[in-house]
């Protein structure tokens, strides 16, 4: 059961991915992910598809949404496992999360016209699948598209982040609620890659003490943006914390994502997995 090929985040064209979730289910099933969860963010619009086309293929599932937060002036997302999809209150909280991204994104493009990239807006809404999660990611492929940048990782070099054109921020849920929603709807709260979010050592001591304190449960381990070296680094941090490991690709794309569906290695030895206390949520194929 530990080293179980599980896949437990990714995205959708329901968010800001580009299959929709039955190709990314095949995709998953066809890497050999025999545990697979669709995490798209803020959003719960997929799971029912994602549900059945897992189990039509042989592939157990788990309900998952990637929930944007704001804590200490970032943005930081919190992964949700094995949740019940219908519970009242996380479907209002992400509706609301939801709710700023359009304003977000006109003034994103306003931005960008500021320095001579005209049309960024209706250009990115081209790539939205749900208007309601127009992205950051939506705009970087109307740039790639017009040829401003070769691939989406120049785009977020160049254009999009703090400090550089088109970058407009938000104010997210906050931890508190992200952890409430999914476990008072009966699911596991994880955070979601933290090597990406640059915080000092007492900032990142501080989210994993308040995250663990709020009823969080979980850590992403190993995950698409991760190093080898912050593998290690995070399994110490789960084991320092008692927080169980999650593995995800946080694949969004064929061309885009760092790592494809299924790919990633196993997690380091003398973890607990996430899955291992989500059994009884696991929708059996």
């Amino acid at each position: 059961m530990s080293s179980i090929n599980a896949d437990l985040h990714c995205h959708s064209n329901v968010s800001d991915g580009t299959l929709s979730p039955e190709a990314v289910a095949e995709r998953a099933f066809n890497n050999g992910v025999r545990l697979w969860a669709l995490t798209d963010h803020d959003e719960v619009g997929g799971q029912r598809r994602a549900c059945e086309a897992a189990n039509r293929l042989g592939m157990d599932y788990l309900t998952g949404s990637e929930i944007s937060v704001t804590y200490a002036g970032k943005t930081v997302h919190i992964v949700g496992l094995g949740f019940d999809a219908d519970n009242e209150q996380l479907v209002k909280g992400l509706a609301d999360t939801r709710g700023g991204r359009e304003r977000r994104a006109h003034e994103m493009a306003e931005d960008l016209a500021k320095v001579g990239i005209h049309g960024a807006f209706e250009g990115a809404l081209k790539y939205v699948g749900n208007p309601d999660l127009i992205s950051r990611t939506h705009f970087a492929r109307y740039l790639v598209e017009i040829g401003l940048c070769a691939d989406s990782h120049e785009v977020f070099r160049r254009y999009l982040v703090e400090g550089k054109p088109g970058y407009v921020g938000h104010r997210w849920a906050t931890l508190s609620n992200a952890v409430r929603w999914i476990t008072q709807a009966g699911g596991v709260a994880v955070i979601a890659h933290p090597g990406r979010y640059d915080f000092t050592p007492n900032e990142e001591h501080a989210l994993f003490t308040e995250f663990k304190a709020l009823g969080g449960e979980g850590v992403e381990v190993v995950t698409g943006s991760h190093t080898p070296d912050e593998y290690v680094k995070y399994a110490d941090m789960a084991r320092s914390f008692d927080l169980l490991a999650s593995r995800g690709s946080d694949f969004h794309d064929p061309s885009e994502s760092h790592i494809d569906l299924g790919a990633l290695p196993d997690l380091p030895s003398r973890l607990t997995p996430v899955w291992e206390a989500l059994s009884h949520r696991i929708v059996r194929a």
